[in-house]
């Protein structure tokens, strides 16, 4: 049988806290009740099998973002069908071939059947259920309307994961490029670059400092090729980890912002981003002030996180979303801030932050199916400066020695 936390209240006036096993919440209000007692508060103590299912989950498996979606859609579904919540999250813990999830749906379900809301059952599995989604779940079980809920939520989480899955697609073309030249121009250091370093030796040609440059990187990676490779792979290692870090974090948040092309998309990913996840907690019902704290969760720009947390600290002192906003240009497109602004006057924020949604999924749609064409003018510029630089420092020393003969 699970255990529980409780608090209660003795007949005197007296509050002690306790812990003991029973079948579920409500036998156990019963049997405080029975004691004389009044049961203050209650929690399912998080151990044992919650702790081990999140322990392997963290270890062995892990679930993506198309496997949540599946879930909420799903879920929404069968209960917009008739179905109870047991029943469908038993069909779920069926279907699913994912280990991880299989296990946690599995935590679900027994949560579940011992009391606890569906909200309350995703609190224990933060590594799995965001913020956002268990919001959007607790706000549904409030209405009475969880199907709806989690209907909402899944397109959510759906339109996200498309559009995170559209800019990292952007993002490879350039990325295997700039890879694939460099593992070139490594190889040309070690196997080609000697050959003529060993020409100009024995020709006796005074060489220019570029040309010095590139036969001393060579030879270092002739003769200490293990300790380049080691090098790099540690230089790699703590750049990695610095931008784990608060500053490493906030400087990548800040270069995006600057870089050309890539800085406009990211703006209208974060705009995309933020305004459907305000969009689908304010129709969820959940408070304004609230929704605002969870999508500042949902964003990872550093700089955008400290827009929301504005607008939550103004909204709190009565003054208007919009402001905020619009003072923020340079983060948010003005077009946002004024469709708040609409949304706010007529008192239909929901949809207004909808169609903005909409406007800039459907701009970073067409940025990134054009990326390629947009960034092979600068790539073709970049190869071009790397062998034109190589190609002036060896072809320089051969006219020297083509002189003298």
């Amino acid at each position: 049988m699970p255990k529980f936390n409780f608090k209660a209240l003795k007949p005197s006036g007296e509050t002690y806290e306790a812990s003991r096993e029973s079948a579920d919440k409500f036998s156990l209000y019963r049997e405080v009740k029975n004691e004389g007692d009044t049961v203050v508060d209650v929690s399912e103590a998080k151990t044992g099998r919650n702790i081990l299912i999140s322990t392997a989950l963290a270890v062995f498996g892990r679930v993506t973002a198309h496997e949540k979606v599946v879930f909420a859609k799903n879920l929404g579904a069968m209960l917009g069908a008739g179905l109870s919540l047991s029943r469908a999250l038993s069909i779920i813990e069926r279907q699913t071939k994912n280990k991880g999830l299989k296990k946690i749906t599995a935590s679900l379900s027994e949560s579940v059947s011992h009391g606890k809301t569906l909200s309350e059952a995703m609190k224990d599995h933060p590594q799995v259920f965001s913020k956002l989604l268990v919001s959007m779940v607790g706000a549904g079980e409030e209405s009475g309307s969880l199907a709806e809920s989690l209907t909402i939520v899944s397109v959510q989480m759906d339109n996200m994961y498309k559009l995170q899955k559209k800019v990292k697609g952007a993002m490879l073309y350039p990325a295997v490029i700039i890879v694939v030249m460099f593992i070139i121009g490594i190889l040309m250091l070690i196997y080609v670059i000697p050959g003529l370093t060993k020409t100009f030796k024995e020709a006796n040609v005074e060489l220019p400092m570029s040309t010095k440059a590139v036969i001393f990187i060579s030879d270092f990676l002739g003769n200490n090729a293990i300790t380049a490779f080691m090098g790099t792979v540690l230089a790699v290692g703590i750049l990695y980890g610095w931008t784990r870090t608060k500053k490493g974090k906030r400087f990548l948040d800040f270069l995006t912002l600057r870089l050309p092309i890539i800085s406009g998309i990211i703006k209208e990913t974060n705009s995309a981003r933020t305004s459907r996840t305000l969009s689908s907690l304010l129709s969820a019902g959940v408070p304004v002030a609230q929704a605002l704290s969870i999508t500042g969760d949902v964003i990872q720009n550093s700089y955008y996180k400290e827009v929301l947390k504005e607008s939550e600290e103004s909204v709190e002192k009565g003054d208007s979303i919009s402001s905020v906003f619009v003072k923020n240009d340079r983060l948010y497109p003005i077009f946002v801030g004024e469709m708040i602004n609409v949304g706010e006057e007529t008192g239909n924020m929901s949809k207004m932050l909808m169609e903005v949604a909409l406007f800039y999924e459907n701009e970073v749609s067409q940025k990134t199916k054009d990326m390629s064409t947009i960034i092979e003018p600068f790539l073709m510029v970049f190869i071009g400066a790397v062998v034109g630089f190589f190609a002036i420092s060896m072809i320089t020393p051969m006219y020297s020695i083509m002189n003298n003969i």
